[in-house]
């Protein structure tokens, strides 16, 4: 028997209209190259983005995602962040570089809530090709600090708990 598709139809500040179905179960069937260590759940209660990243999306995910997550829906802060530090770039750079695509237009995050929820799209192949890119970041972590010394290149650590990767554990 054919799974049940689910339809999700997005009206938030960054898009409108935007209509995707959810062809999986949550958190599962996920390609056999992308194994992140963190769900989106866990990645908000952490504290990603300086807390900005979306504050005025709720509706789209699960209640239970925001529970415990660190927000702060007036400015980026990035004393919300695990590490405490700045690891950002602006939405502007992202999209001079070519990494937003219309369907996210808030970018990997966005992208991987929606196929951590199901959804899957002609961009999947795109998007996991440069979370892994970010797997180097890690093996400069390994390379340079000791293992469990947190403090150790906090930004790099940072910006790894932003594609999923659990710093913490290295």
């Amino acid at each position: 028997m054919p799974a049940v598709k689910r339809r999700v139809v997005v009206n938030d500040r960054m898009q409108r209209g935007y209509v995707y179905y959810l062809t999986e179960p949550i958190g599962r069937h996920f390609a056999p190259a992308f194994t992140p260590d963190l769900t989106p759940k866990q990645m908000l209660a952490l504290g990603v983005f300086g807390g900005k990243y979306m504050t005025d999306c709720r509706g789209e995910f699960p209640k239970s995602w925001f529970t415990r997550a660190k927000l702060c829906s007036a400015r980026h802060d990035p004393k919300l962040n695990c590490f405490g530090v700045n690891a950002s770039q602006s939405l502007a750079v992202w999209r001079r570089h070519g990494w937003i695509h219309r369907q996210d237009p808030r970018g990997w995050f966005q992208w991987y809530c929606r196929y951590y929820m199901g959804r899957r799209s002609v961009d999947d192949v795109r998007q996991i090709r440069r979370w892994r890119a970010i797997a180097r970041h890690v093996s400069a972590i390994r390379r340079h600090c000791e293992p469990g010394d947190l403090e150790c290149r906090r930004r790099q650590r940072q910006a790894v708990l932003h594609w999923a990767y659990d710093s913490r554990r290295i």
